[in-house]
């Protein structure tokens, strides 16, 4: 029997495989390269980016949430509050806020905080934007002072910002009367400032007046300035009849001071510097009497009758030129 041809079924040689280096990465690993390289970048920026972490501490947190409250510096947004605990005492609430970047130059122990909600005075209504965009902290920077990150806010908002142009100035009187924080300041019945705060002096003999006259008001104040308690209405009898003296209407409610330059023989004075002192009259006569550096008493012998005269009464000088 005779065996069949076998075909071969590889008649061609086969192919040899080349063996070759490995070369260089693969591109597809490009885009996890550049998705870490972009999140690293995003993660750097943002935390370059991170302004100053600041600790306010309230008597109240009423209104506040962490993570929504703002906070603001003439309607701008600065900050936002992170969290919002009880201090360890019980006494408090600790108020944590992150500021925005290159805040720290105004992060003084002078810098003011309180949080601005809806008020009613008697002289004025602030806040009520809050009903609709609920409490948020409001700021007054200061660029002097010492850094810190600890504060301590305030329970009412400030009269006068240090953004507000003008000068203080102390009043000195032997009592506060009918003044009270937010009275006016008149300047010839023109409303010039405000009182700002008052304490009682070191020796308890009398209280020292804080008061504020706004820009361009302040330039009238001099160095011999007289000040005076226009609260309330003066009324006086004299032998001319009775004499009503008020400043305003408003004055007669929650009281007021007002200022005058009393003119006089003497020299007018330079302008006055912020923080100076001057004393508080009781009343516009008071503070119109003309005083003098130079005095000389007299005593004056009348042969008839001095009906009508009184204690206060103008001394005239008639000069007889002799030819």
């Amino acid at each position: 029997m005779l065996e069949e041809p076998r075909i071969d079924p590889y008649p061609h040689p086969l192919p040899e495989a080349i063996v070759a280096p490995l070369g260089r990465l693969s591109t597809i690993w490009l885009v996890p390269l550049l998705a870490l390289a972009l999140g690293g970048w995003l993660a750097w920026k943002i935390y370059s980016e991170r302004g100053p972490e600041v600790h306010i501490a309230f008597k109240s947190g009423t209104g506040l949430q962490a993570d929504r409250a703002k906070l603001k510096f003439m309607d701008v947004e600065v900050g936002q509050v992170t969290s919002i605990s009880v201090s360890p005492d019980l006494t408090h609430a600790l108020v944590k806020a992150r500021l925005l970047a290159d805040s720290e130059r105004y992060l003084k122990d002078k810098t003011r905080f309180w949080v601005a909600r809806p008020r009613i005075s008697a002289t004025e209504v602030t806040g009520l934007e809050t009903l609709f965009s609920g409490p948020y902290i409001a700021i007054d920077p200061v660029l002097e002072g010492d850094a810190t990150r600890e504060f301590v806010g305030l329970d009412t908002p400030p009269l006068v910002t240090t953004s507000e142009p003008g000068k203080h100035f102390i009043l000195h009187a032997t009592s506060l009367g009918s003044l009270n924080i937010g009275s006016p300041v008149f300047y010839r019945s023109i409303q010039a400032g405000q009182v700002v705060s008052y304490s009682l002096d070191e020796d308890g003999r009398g209280v020292s007046i804080r008061v504020f006259v706004s820009v361009p008001y302040e330039r009238l104040v001099l160095t011999n300035t007289r000040f005076w308690n226009a609260s309330g209405v003066d009324v006086m009898l004299t032998p001319e009849g009775i004499q009503v003296d008020t400043e305003s209407l408003l004055s007669v409610i929650i009281g007021g001071v007002a200022f005058d330059n009393i003119q006089s023989l003497e020299n007018e004075g330079g302008r006055a510097r912020d923080n100076d002192s001057f004393p508080l009259y009781a009343n516009h006569a008071q503070a119109s009497e003309i005083t003098y550096s130079k005095k000389v008493n007299y005593l004056l012998y009348f042969d008839g009758s001095v009906h009508g005269l009184e204690i206060g009464a103008p001394v005239k000088l008639f000069l007889t030129v002799q030819p």
